[in-house]
């Protein structure tokens, strides 16, 4: 594993007594693939590593927002047709919303994780999205109330509107790219945090855009898990 870290990684591993190479690992799988933090434990055993549940759920929450923000720095430009829509996720106990976008070809805009399902919310994640992304052309939505008046007051103080459209249809690749997301999730059973699920989510976004191919490689052609070991440089 490669020594010259990103001086935000390093600064966050002084506090992590394991090896990078563990730590890293332990990281990519929680968030790449549907397990619990307890199938991570085992696994580790079977290596003859020891090494506590709660120290991987520790080294992800530490990491993954330093991973992502190296990641969106990396990030390959999308489309200018955004397939919005929201989706649920519980904590602890409670439905709380997500809201994401894909473009016309899959690539995943942009994610915020909200308590409230409104227009306040539907709004932040737009802006959100138009400030790592650039201005949309076209946005279609479902027929969500909240999400035509966000829309519609970022346009009023716009010379150039964006189009809105609301035809369920073309938004099955946005929805279908939930399940995707919400596979790796469902062996977590809930999150007991707001700030928790707020930063596990954004590491399994993250590294589900990796997979789709949308980090940078300068043209190495490396494997997503090779793009995710790279953001620690």
């Amino acid at each position: 594993m490669k020594q010259n870290l990103n001086p935000a990684v390093a600064k966050v591993l002084k506090r992590l007594h394991y090896p990078l190479d563990v730590i890293l690992l332990c990281v990519r799988w929680y968030v790449a693939y549907p397990l619990s933090l307890r199938h991570l434990e085992q696994m580790m055993a079977e290596r003859g590593i020891s090494v506590d549940h709660s120290t991987v759920h520790r080294w992800a929450r530490k990491l993954l927002p330093v991973l992502e923000k190296a990641f969106r720095r990396s990030k390959r430009a999308v489309g200018r047709s955004w397939r919005m829509d929201e989706t649920y996720i519980r904590v602890r106990g409670e439905w709380k919303y997500l809201y994401r976008a894909v473009d016309k070809a899959g690539n995943t805009i942009d994610f915020l994780l909200r308590a409230h399902r409104d227009k306040v919310a539907a709004r932040r994640y737009f802006e959100k999205a138009i400030a790592q992304n650039g201005e949309p052309e076209t946005v279609t939505i479902d027929k969500s109330g909240s999400n035509l008046a966000a829309l519609q007051a970022l346009d009023s103080e716009r010379e150039a509107p964006i189009r809105i459209r609301k035809k369920k249809y073309l938004n099955n690749v946005v929805e279908q790219d939930h399940r995707a997301i919400k596979r790796r999730t469902r062996p977590m059973l809930g999150f007991k945090s707001f700030s928790c699920a707020r930063i596990i989510r954004g590491g399994i976004e993250f590294m589900h855009m990796i997979v789709k191919g949308q980090m940078k490689d300068g043209g190495i052609a490396q494997s997503p898990a090779q793009q995710f070991y790279s953001l620690v440089a």
